[in-house]
């Protein structure tokens, strides 16, 4: 009895060692059917696939499926054995109780997708970067008796450990490959219509004058071509030749330079690069040869024009086109201000854009929505609140039109947009009400079909995109700028308006704290763990759409839009992530579903390989390449016949779409050999890409830069110039052009603040430029008791952030005082010593100074000065801290034993209420003029 006992425990200890070992691969009998292998995703269990590859849902890729992990329930020791059935253990099948059939419940705990170190018991908001937490899928490493690990399958342990997935592709051929068959399967059969007319010389004149438009609230200043806004379409066909004259009717210089498009350098359209600029009523001829097709446009290259009407399709068909109808589409935005004073206003970090966007993400903003935290840790990394597309528009067009209406379409149609963006400085998101966009074309070059929900086009890029009409009905094609402060419609079709689906106002504290995360104190941008972020592969700024992750407050949960077991988006890129709480199948455009028809390796030859950090200082505008703007930096040299390979890596905040003249570039993707083909390069913050192209011009200089209008007048940017090229006619004094060309990025701005209050009057006015800044302050009192003081600094900000200030400056003051008289805390005003026992000179002083300021944490001032008869000051000041929408906050406190604190109350962008307390003046209040 003895003996059947112990084996019976010997068998019943076996079955429960059994429990723990999933998936170890056994020594099978001969003969015995070898068992599945299931690949999964880890995102996403539901997907099962007998082959390995990637999800179709979210690109990561799939794992080997683990056996569900089953353990037996506790037996009572006086119990008999229960009858055992077999279950698959993964590869081997082994005894089990009966009872071990029923689960026992497992903790559910919750963890971000962008940071999996994040674990909750609850759901809730990533404490990072304000993502909906999902389910977590408990690990299921096998593990033998006593938790010891039990052998693994290599391929297993190679693409099952989540930690390790840093090459982990968020693109995938094979679904891209999918997509591509469906969409070609929905166009279905083109018909398309051959032209047989002989290559020809096709002349345009355009006439450019001033007009005056009211696209906003206000009639204002615009320049039209023609007599309107957008310029005239330009159609042309393969082998063509352009003759295009252009009419200056302005008082002042301009230009065109014909975007993407490959013709001789003197053409390109660049003043004082490739031509001197176009005199005022005058007469310049361009002439070039069509050696290309595809959608394109062109624009003044000539200052700020651009903005206010200076853009126009430029259009290539080919021999073969598309008998299908064809909507040349150009999209643009609209100020009332007028383009210099924009400029003047991002150059000052004037905050006026931010309130009228309603953005201003203020400390009683951030204590309303539980996000007091995360704007002091903005602050504690000298970061202002977030932005998206800096500036605030007052309208929107599509053609010069906010409401472009096309009803000529019916039931069944299919309809061809060539769509440029010729915007100044926005993004637009585009989506149809009538299904699907079908993506045919990029910047002028084909790609296989891709069937899309929604896409984002840069400024500058062209997209050629195929819809449909399903019915009898007005569809809304939707343009939405990035920060969604206002649209633009084009309707197709006549009949029901069927409206397209706005989009929520964006969660800027949540994108505050992303931009905490991804920031360290130095000012990079660092990489997250884990995540190859290239091609669009990841937007990092998806934490700020609620249709992705809920209301922007954590305390207010909405459950339809908590979306619940989140899912990565089958587009491969997370701002495809539902685009509403019931779709989870939205499917958002990313460069890597780009996929050009043939081959795009380049030609054999010598290689030149060149990196770039895209940077830039958000406070003062300025925006660099490796912290250079073009006249900082020299002509960058290339060989005809080089392939020119070019790495950047956005180390800034903001998206940049990088352009470069003359030439064609592959944009490196999991596309391989069929790598697209693209004039522009949409590159989001940390992200790191690589382009290439073939240096294939004659000579001449071409321009790079990043296509924000604002950001190229900066500098941002450089010149890419062929060896040995032959002296530029057009250029006939090419010093006297390079320092045109410099004048850009090296403009001074200028800055006014005047205040006007019953104690008296202080203010400051500043000249400054990228680099230099010239300010001169004053406080005059309204006695003598009062004074007056005048302190004037001349200084060059060092490094990539700026936060260094060295500077020279001078410093004059007077003022009479009674001896007795006290401050409001019963302080003399006797000047006394100052706080390193120097005599003050408070009362009184003229000196020289030399000084440095830097930029502390939290955004506060420090300045260190010492003066030329050896006194030392050392002071700490912060202006315009954000209370609320409007209200503003300033301090200032100095080893003089000088002090003041005020507030600010912005009316309109040029006009506010003011009131401050300073220790020599007192207490005032009044207003402030701003400028």
């Amino acid at each position: 009895m003895k003996n059947i006992l112990t084996a019976f425990l010997l068998i019943f200890y076996a079955v429960a060692s059994a429990q723990d070992m999933k998936g170890m691969k056994m020594p099978k009998k001969e003969g015995e059917k070898p068992t599945k292998v299931i690949y999964t995703c880890t995102m996403h269990p539901e997907i099962q696939s007998s082959k390995p590859g990637n999800c179709p849902k979210c690109g990561m890729k799939l794992v080997v499926q683990k056996a569900k992990a089953v353990k037996p329930k506790a037996s009572a020791p006086d119990k008999k054995a229960q009858p055992v059935k077999t279950s698959d253990m993964g590869d081997m099948k082994m005894p089990m109780k009966e009872e071990a059939t029923d689960k026992p419940a497992q903790l559910v705990t919750y963890t971000c997708p962008m940071h999996p170190e994040i674990h909750a018991s609850k759901p809730g908001n990533c404490p990072k970067c304000g993502m909906k937490l999902v389910k977590e899928i408990p690990k299921t490493t096998p593990t033998g008796h006593d938790g010891m690990d039990m052998p693994m399958k290599e391929e297993a342990k190679k693409t099952g450990n989540m930690e390790n997935m840093g090459g982990m592709q968020m693109g995938d051929d094979s679904s891209t490959m999918d997509n591509i068959k469906k969409a070609k399967a929905n166009l279905g059969a083109i018909k398309t219509i051959t032209n047989n007319q002989a290559p020809r010389t096709v002349r345009y004149d355009l006439y450019i004058a001033d007009t005056t438009v009211t696209f906003g609230k206000k009639t204002k200043r615009a320049i039209a071509v023609n007599g309107q806004i957008p310029m005239p379409t330009l159609t042309f066909t393969e082998g063509d030749t352009a003759l295009i004259y252009v009419h200056n009717n302005l008082d002042e210089e301009t230009s065109l330079h014909w975007h993407g498009l490959f013709l001789p350098n003197q053409m390109d359209g660049v003043p004082f690069l490739t031509q001197m600029p176009i005199k005022p009523h005058s007469t310049y001829i361009y002439k070039f040869p069509i050696v290309q097709t595809g959608t394109h446009w062109y624009h003044s290259h000539s200052g700020l024009q651009e903005q206010i009407g200076m853009y126009g399709a430029f259009i290539m068909n080919k021999k073969k086109e598309w008998d299908i109808p064809t909507i040349p589409i150009v999209l643009s935005e609209w100020t009332d201000m007028k383009p210099e004073e924009v400029q003047r206003s991002l150059k000052n970090a004037n905050d006026w854009f931010a309130i009228k966007k309603g953005t201003t993400q203020s400390y009683a903003e951030a204590i309303r929505t539980g996000h007091f935290k995360t704007k002091i840790n903005n602050e504690w990394k000298r970061m202002n609140a977030m932005d998206v597309s800096d500036v605030y528009y007052d309208a929107f067009l599509i053609n010069g039109k906010n409401q472009n209406v096309q009803p000529q379409f019916k039931a069944g149609d299919k309809v061809r947009l060539r769509i440029a963006n010729g915007g100044a400085s926005d993004y637009f998101w585009l989506t149809y009400s009538g299904g699907k966009i079908t993506v045919v074309a990029t910047d002028g070059n084909d790609v296989e079909p891709v069937e899309v929900d929604r896409l984002i086009i840069a400024v500058s890029e062209t997209y050629d995109v195929v819809v449909t009409i399903p019915e009898n009905k007005s569809y809304e094609f939707l343009v939405t700028p990035e920060d969604r402060t206002k649209s633009a419609s084009l309707w197709l079709g006549t009949g029901e308006k069927v409206a397209a689906q706005k989009l929520p106002k964006l969660k800027y504290f949540a994108g505050m704290k992303m931009m905490n995360d991804m920031m360290d104190m130095s000012g990079n941008m660092v990489q997250m763990e884990g995540m190859k972020m290239q091609n669009q592969a990841m937007d990092m700024n998806t934490v700020m759409y609620p249709e992705v992750t809920g209301e922007e407050s954590p305390k207010k949960e909405n459950k339809k839009a908590a979306m619940q077991g989140m899912q990565m988006p089958n587009d491969k890129r997370m701002a495809g992530m539902n685009m509403a709480a019931d779709n989870s199948d939205i499917v958002t455009l990313n460069y890597g579903m780009l996929r050009d028809p043939k081959k795009t390796t380049l030609p054999k030859g010598p290689w030149k390989e060149l990196k770039f950090d895209l940077t830039g200082n958000m406070n003062r505008y300025v925006w660099t390449l490796d912290n250079k703007t073009v006249s900082e930096s020299d002509k960058i040299l290339i060989k005809k016949g080089e392939n020119v390979r070019i790495i950047l890596f956005n180390n800034s905040m903001m998206r940049h779409p990088m352009h470069l003249h003359g030439h064609d570039f592959r944009v490196l993707n999991e596309q391989g050999e069929n790598a697209p083909m693209k004039n522009v390069i949409d590159i989001m913050p940390m992200e790191r890409d690589t382009i290439e192209f073939a240096a294939t011009e004659p000579g001449g200089d071409w321009f790079f830069h990043c296509h924000i209008l604002y950001h190229m007048m900066s500098g941002m940017g450089r010149v890419f110039s062929y060896e040995n090229s032959p002296p530029n006619p057009e250029i006939p004094n090419p010093k006297l052009a390079q320092r045109k060309l410099f004048s850009d990025d090296r403009e001074f701005h200028p800055m006014a603040r005047v205040g006007i209050e019953t104690n008296g009057s202080d203010g400051e006015i500043m000249l400054a430029n990228t680099r230099y800044r010239f300010t001169t302050e004053w406080r005059i009192g309204f006695d003598k008791e009062m004074g007056y003081e005048s302190e004037s600094h001349f200084g060059r900000y060092i490094g990539r952030n700026q936060w260094l200030l060295p500077y020279v400056g001078w410093d004059f003051r007077k003022r009479t005082i009674d001896p007795l008289d006290k401050n409001i805390f019963g302080q003399s005003l006797s000047p006394g010593n100052n706080v390193f026992g120097q005599r003050n000179t408070k009362n009184f002083r003229q000196v020289f100074q030399l000084g440095v300021q830097y930029t502390l944490p939290m955004l506060i001032v420090a300045d260190a000065s010492i003066d030329h008869k050896g006194n030392v000051r050392f002071q700490l000041m912060r202006e315009d801290v954000p209370i609320s929408k409007r209200l503003r906050f300033q301090f200032m406190v100095n080893t003089d034993k000088e002090y003041m604190a005020g507030f600010r109350y912005i009316v309109t962008k040029y006009f506010g209420l003011s009131t401050h307390y300073d220790s020599d003046m007192g207490y005032g209040a009044g207003l402030t003029l701003n400028y």
